[in-house]
């Protein structure tokens, strides 16, 4: 892929993962500077390599799975805000045992991210929060999409179980579409947090497979880094 069509693609999908609706040549030329024929041969190059797909005839693109794993190991750099930092300090602050401070964290991540936030517990217990952020979002307004993601809440043990033996410990992991175990429609980022008393936790986000993985990123790398603090 040369600059430009990297250029490009990234800028597709931050619009995708801003309004949800198909990404047209017009919206990028206003970001770049370049003129619509180019962008339009490049987005259409972009789509025969696989990084794009066209819904619709004579509607905008959207990303691929293939898009977004470039896009994460290519264009994305955790980030965070004050206001983020505060609320997560605030969270660890308030938290008492370890598995209180996993639900509490867990909590305010959904908060932060608008996304669902899940934990686990050595793995034996687990929890979530913020699930109706995620059905609040248009991704989840498709009926096959509703429905898988009802799936999932069904037998959210068994599925939090699986996650459990394919995070690897004190470094966040992102899974997406088809290697996702919470669904081929979301991604997830999750990291394992252990303990002094021994006990091993999980905790991180769920969204679509559209979500701001720099936020998101930034969110749980930050509420690692508090929670290890928190455990010297």
């Amino acid at each position: 892929m040369n600059p430009r069509q990297s250029s490009i693609l990234k800028a597709v999908i931050e619009e995708y993962v801003r309004t949800a609706e198909p990404v047209g040549s017009k919206s990028v030329t206003e970001d770049l500077g370049v003129s619509p024929a180019t962008i339009r041969n490049e987005m259409a190059a972009l789509e025969q390599e696989g990084f794009l797909a066209q819904p619709h005839t004579s509607a905008g693109r959207v990303p691929t799975e293939k898009a977004y794993l470039f896009y994460l190991q290519h264009c994305v750099h955790p980030r965070s805000s004050p206001g983020a930092e505060r609320k997560l300090k605030h969270a660890v602050e308030e938290a008492g045992g370890p598995e209180t401070a996993l639900r509490t964290m867990a909590r305010t991540l959904g908060e932060l991210s608008g996304e669902m936030a899940v934990v686990a517990y050595d793995p034996e217990r687990s929890y979530y929060a913020g699930v109706s952020n995620l059905f609040d979002k248009p991704d989840f307004h498709d009926l096959a999409v509703m429905k898988a993601m009802s799936q999932l809440i069904d037998h959210f043990d068994e599925v939090v179980a699986e996650a459990f033996t394919l995070v690897p410990s004190d470094e966040p992991k992102v899974f997406i579409g088809g290697d996702n175990p919470f669904g081929k429609d979301m991604s997830s980022i999750l990291v394992k947090v252990r303990f002094p008393s021994g006990h091993v936790g999980m905790i991180g986000l769920v969204g679509p497979k559209r979500m701001d993985y720099g936020r998101n990123l930034g969110l749980v790398e930050r509420t690692l880094e508090l929670l290890d603090d928190a455990n010297e």
